[in-house]
């Protein structure tokens, strides 16, 4: 075995090991890491190797793509000169991952920084700026996405969604444990009026 072929081998299952966590996706700076030159990356383009998504973000071509591949892309493709994902999936989009309510929004939604700068053209996410807590972040599908009380209480102080939504939304976050009362009495972050609100719908009221 030659060392270069040992060296390639070694960088491939490197790469595999990165982009097996994020859907078979992976970053330029990504494969760089993993022990691919930039020089060589048009090859493995042209080989059909990899699949290039979009500047900067591409696939492993053999890699089975996740069950909502958009995710991952995205939240990838908000990254910043660290290489870091920003992004955070929320408001309309983590109420429908969550499976609460009926909504089905037709654009992806996520928060990311105030500073935050992405160029180029095309479409992208409806983004929204906040600073938010670590303790508002959890994770789904390998991307993060803002945890069901936030989301609510985001999704109320933006009034986007109609309000039989979101109180089905709350009612069922209650059934099913994704907020407690004692969750909701706590948070410092929410302001009481939204609180209150939350404490309506879940009885029914609030029309």
């Amino acid at each position: 075995m030659s060392k270069d072929y040992r060296s390639h081998k070694e960088a491939s299952a490197r790469l595999y090991g990165i982009a097996e966590g994020q859907g078979g996706y992976f970053t330029t700076r990504q494969a760089e890491a993993a022990g691919f030159s930039q020089k060589n990356h048009a090859y493995h383009l042209r080989a059909g190797n990899w699949v290039r998504e979009r500047r900067g973000i591409y696939h492993l071509s053999r890699f089975p793509l996740p069950e909502r591949p958009d995710l991952m892309f995205w939240w990838l493709w908000s990254r910043n000169r660290k290489d870091e994902p920003q992004g955070v999936f929320s408001h309309e989009t983590a109420l429908s991952l969550y499976d609460l309510s009926d909504i089905n929004p037709a654009r992806l939604h996520m928060t990311v920084p105030r500073a935050f700068q992405r160029r180029g053209k095309g479409p992208r996410p409806a983004l929204h700026r906040a600073e938010l807590h670590a303790d508002d972040i959890g994770s789904m599908s390998g991307v993060k996405v803002t945890k069901p009380l936030k989301t609510i209480a985001d999704l109320l102080a933006a009034g986007t969604v109609q309000m039989d939504h979101m109180r089905q939304a709350v009612r069922q976050a209650f059934a099913r444990g994704l907020i407690t009362q004692s969750e909701l009495e706590s948070a410092e972050r929410i302001p009481n009026a939204i609180k209150k609100k939350i404490e309506r719908l879940r009885e029914g009221g609030d029309e």
